[in-house]
C-alpha cells in the first residue's frame, strides 16, 4: 500500500514524537527540535534530502552542483555559493530518485539527461567521463508568482502600454517569437503572453523537456522521449510538431527552437495556424536571422530563399528580453517583422529609451490581422507612455 505525502508526514511526525517522549525515560539522545526533525526525516524519505529546503525556497531560481563541496544557487538573477557539503553517494541517490520519478535514465551509454520534476522544475545532469570527476547537476525552478502580463508590469519588466500591445497581438492571433539569452526570462514571458489569449482557444505545446506552465482551459502539453536501452522508442521534437497538427490546435507553441524542428514549425505557421516559440538570441533582429538559419539544418533540398520568404510571411512579432548584471529581467525590444521583404528584417515598435520601454513611432506591418480581430494597435501606440 502506498502512502500519500500527507499521510507519510503524519506517520513520521507520530514516530518522531514518540521517540522524543521515550528518549527521556530511556536515557538515549533526545531531539531538541521535533518539528525540524520531522522535516528532515520527511525530506529524506519523501523528498530530495538536503536539497529539499533549497527547492522549497521561493527566492531560489536555480540550483547547480559542480562537486560535493561546491554548490550554488541563483536568487533574483545573481549567483551565490551555498554552505552545504554533500557526499558523492548522497548526490547520486537524490538525482536517481528524481530521475525515477521523471521516468528518465542516466548511465554511461546516456551520460546526460533532461527531465521535468513533479513541481515543474527542470533537471539537467551530466556524469563522468563527460563531466570531470563529479556529477554536474542543474535544477532550474520556474516562478509561479508571474502568471500574466499584469504581473510583469508590476515587476517593471514591461510598461502598461507595451503589455496592452502584446495582449492585443495574442488576441489577434499574431505569431510571436520570444528571444533572449539564458536566464533572461523567456519561458516566464511566453507563459504570460499565452495566458492572455482567449479562454476558448485550444493550445498545444511541444517541448524537449516540459517547462511551460500556461494558464489556459484547453491545453495539451507534449514532451519528447529519449530512446530506450535498445535504441528505439525515441520521440523527437519534429515528430511532436507533426502530431500536434492533428490535435485541432488554435495555437501551436514550441517551447524552444534550436534545430531542424524550426522548419516544421515555420511550415505549420505558414498554413494559417497561430503560434509562438522561444529562441536564444542577442536581439530581435538576431532572433529573426537565427530563424532563417536553423531550418537549413534539416538538410535535403531546403533552400535559404524559401526559408527567408517563409519567415517574412509567417512571423509577426519578436519580443526580446534581457537580464542585466544586477539580475534584473525586462523586455528590451518589441519588433514587427517587415511583411513582404525579400530578406527578413524587423522594425522596432518598442525600445528602451532613457531606461524605459517606449514606443518608437513605428506601427506593426500586420495591421490587417488586428483589423480582422477588431483591434486598433495604433490607438494603443499613440497613448501617453505609462
Amino acid at each position: 500500500m502506498s502512502l500519500t505525502t500527507s499521510e507519510m508526514q503524519k506517520l513520521i511526525a507520530t514516530e518522531v514524537t514518540h521517540y522524543a517522549e521515550r528518549s527521556h525515560a530511556r536515557g538515549v539522545p533526545g531531539i531538541v527540535d521535533v518539528d525540524a526533525a520531522v522535516r528532515a526525516v520527511t525530506n529524506q524519505v519523501a523528498g530530495y534530502g538536503a536539497l529539499q529546503p533549497l527547492l522549497d525556497d521561493p527566492e531560489i531560481e536555480e540550483i547547480w552542483i559542480n562537486s560535493p563541496d561546491r554548490m550554488f544557487v541563483a536568487k533574483n538573477g545573481t549567483a551565490e555559493r551555498v554552505d552545504l557539503d554533500l557526499g558523492e553517494n548522497e548526490i547520486q541517490r537524490i538525482i536517481e530518485r528524481m530521475l525515477w520519478q521523471a521516468g528518465r535514465r542516466l548511465d554511461t551509454s546516456m551520460p546526460f539527461v533532461d527531465a521535468s520534476l513533479p513541481d515543474g522544475s527542470r533537471l539537467h545532469v551530466v556524469i563522468p567521463d563527460i563531466s570531470h570527476r563529479h556529477w554536474a547537476v542543474n535544477i532550474r525552478k520556474f516562478s509561479r508568482s508571474i502568471r500574466s502580463l499584469d504581473d510583469l508590469v508590476h515587476r517593471a519588466a514591461l510598461t502598461r502600454q507595451s503589455a496592452e500591445f502584446l495582449r492585443m497581438c495574442v488576441l489577434a492571433g499574431l505569431n510571436v517569437i520570444v528571444s533572449g539569452s539564458t536566464q533572461a526570462g523567456k519561458t516566464t514571458l511566453l507563459n504570460a503572453l499565452l495566458s492572455a489569449g482567449r479562454r476558448t482557444e485550444r493550445i498545444v505545446t511541444v517541448e524537449e523537456t516540459r517547462e511551460l506552465d500556461i494558464d489556459a482551459d484547453d491545453l495539451v502539453s507534449l514532451q519528447c522521449r529519449a530512446p530506450n536501452l535498445e535504441g528505439s522508442g525515441e520521440v523527437s521534437l519534429r515528430r511532436l510538431i507533426s502530431e500536434a497538427l492533428r490535435m485541432r490546435p488554435n495555437r501551436l507553441v514550441v517551447g524552444e527552437v534550436r534545430g531542424a524542428e524550426s522548419l516544421d514549425m515555420l511550415i505549420a505557421l505558414n498554413s494559417g495556424l497561430a503560434g509562438a516559440c522561444s529562441v536564444h538570441a542577442n536581439s530581435a533582429r538576431e532572433a529573426l536571422s537565427k530563424l532563417c538559419a536553423l531550418p537549413l539544418l534539416a538538410g535535403g533540398n531546403v533552400d535559404g530563399t524559401f526559408v527567408g520568404q517563409t519567415v517574412s510571411a509567417c512571423v509577426d512579432v519578436v519580443v526580446h528580453c534581457e537580464i542585466n548584471r544586477a539580475g534584473v529581467r525586462r523586455v528590451r525590444e518589441i519588433a514587427t517583422v517587415i511583411a513582404g521583404a525579400a530578406s527578413p528584417d524587423v522594425e522596432l515598435i518598442f525600445a528602451i529609451e532613457n531606461g524605459v520601454l517606449s514606443p518608437t513611432g513605428m506601427v506593426p506591418s500586420q495591421l490587417s490581422k488586428f483589423e480582422r480581430a477588431g483591434f486598433d494597435p495604433v490607438d494603443v501606440l499613440n497613448r501617453a507612455t505609462c
